[in-house]
């Protein structure tokens, strides 16, 4: 029973807004508070370089609807060893970043449950959300793809909820709805900063690109999606963010586990929070199953492509890479150990970082891929350059020990690409 065209339009699209709205909307007012104008400054920055790198993805996914996204692009750009590169580092952002993701979930939860809020309870309960859906995956595409659509329509109530009560507060109390938060300066290090913290909440951008072959009419469907969600995505998020960091006093929101949750809660009360810290748990859940999904695909496609040991292009009755998402599960078992703290918060800071400063390379080298294979289109060559820019800035905002963590863990590459090219 193999489904390999299981994505249709409405599923590619939840893939690609569910995998960016996930938990970033719902933890970086907390983490972004102490910035105050620079957090905004950094969100609008991140929405303006998000979309050239979704404008990139769709033209590249136009001219090379492969799967593999990323990986695909730079192969046919720059070869085999910078594929690889590309995709190792693709590769380690998703395995790593799920989880923080992870953890998203569990900081959520821990609103209505406070005794999973931190300590191996906390890491107990998100292992136990990866491996079951990592058993989803497992079972088949089109399975994924129906939990992709219901979470990406619950996630929105909340989110909606935000802005229109910002409105109606707006509309009864004038600036008597907004806070009375100090003023903090703004600096280009501090941008910098927010920025590349904010673009956590746009990973995702070219997920539709990656399981291209399990898209149906990709070279229509995957362009589409891409542009799409990221806009939807981009209005949703700064409207959301503007909202909480106007109307909440600094202190409240980084002392929240889940500020969305406690910017209602101030208003409808104690159970509304309860209630949005729930659907910000499904939204978390939904982009997690939505990257658990790209684990899988990425090492497959490199195994098809000849670039990582074909052990991994094996596929399971249900035309699924079984292999692959057993490896990155037992991946991110291990992320998450090495960065256990004790804390949800810290964990979901220190797992982002890295995971980031990991996968800055396949978004750099998507953007050089679209300056060499497209280079006839003057629109995709500027938004390439602006792309490239906006990624090499993000890595050095994300800071000396992110940066190193993430060289760390692309090194660890070359001995299994020396292994595949010895045959």
């Amino acid at each position: 029973m193999r489904d390999k065209r299981a994505l249709g339009l409405w599923a590619a699209l939840a893939l690609v807004v569910g995998n960016m709205i996930g938990s970033g909307i719902y933890l970086l007012p907390a983490t972004l508070a102490p910035l105050g104008a620079n957090a905004m400054i950094g969100w609008g920055v991140t929405i303006g370089g998000a979309m050239c790198l979704a404008f990139v993805f769709a033209r590249l996914a136009a001219a090379i609807p492969a799967a593999g996204g990323p990986y695909a692009f730079a192969n046919a750009a720059f070869g085999p060893a910078v594929g690889f590169a590309v995709a190792w580092s693709y590769w380690v952002l998703v395995w790593a970043g799920n989880g923080a993701v992870a953890v998203a979930v569990v900081s959520a939860l821990s609103v209505p449950f406070p005794a999973i809020g931190g300590g191996l309870p906390a890491i107990l309960v998100a292992l136990a959300l990866i491996w079951g859906l990592v058993a989803v995956n497992i079972h088949g595409v089109g399975l994924a793809g129906r939990v992709q659509m219901v979470t990406a329509g619950v996630k929105l109530v909340p989110l909606a909820g935000v802005v229109l009560l910002a409105a109606w507060l707006l509309l009864r109390d004038g600036s008597g709805a907004l806070a009375a938060n100090p003023p903090v300066p703004v600096g280009a290090g501090a941008v910098a900063g927010a920025a590349a913290l904010t673009f956590w909440g746009f990973l995702g951008v070219e997920s539709a690109t990656v399981p291209a072959d399990k898209v149906e009419n990709a070279e229509r469907v995957v362009p589409l999606v891409t542009l799409a969600g990221t806009a939807l995505t981009g209005v949703v998020y700064f409207a959301v963010a503007a909202a909480i960091a106007l109307m909440m006093p600094r202190g409240e929101i980084a002392a929240s586990p889940a500020p969305v949750a406690a910017f209602l809660a101030r208003t409808l009360g104690g159970g509304t929070g309860d209630l949005v810290a729930l659907f910000a748990a499904v939204s978390a859940f939904g982009a997690l199953n939505g990257f658990i999904l790209l684990q899988g695909e990425m090492p497959w496609a490199m195994a098809r492509g000849g670039v990582f040991p074909a052990w991994f292009g094996k596929e399971s009755a249900h035309g699924t890479p079984a292999r692959a998402h057993l490896v990155s599960g037992v991946l991110v078992t291990l992320v998450m150990a090495l960065n256990y703290t004790g804390k949800t918060g810290d964990l979901f800071s220190d797992i982002a970082s890295i995971s980031l400063a990991a996968g800055m390379l396949a978004y750099l080298a998507s953007a050089l891929a679209a300056l060499k294979l497209l280079r006839g289109d003057v629109a995709v060559t500027l938004a390439a350059a602006v792309a490239a820019g906006f990624v090499a800035w993000m890595t050095w905002g994300l800071g000396l020990k992110a940066d190193l963590w993430g060289l760390a863990l692309l090194a660890l590459g070359l001995p299994v690409y020396w292994w595949v090219r010895r045959g």
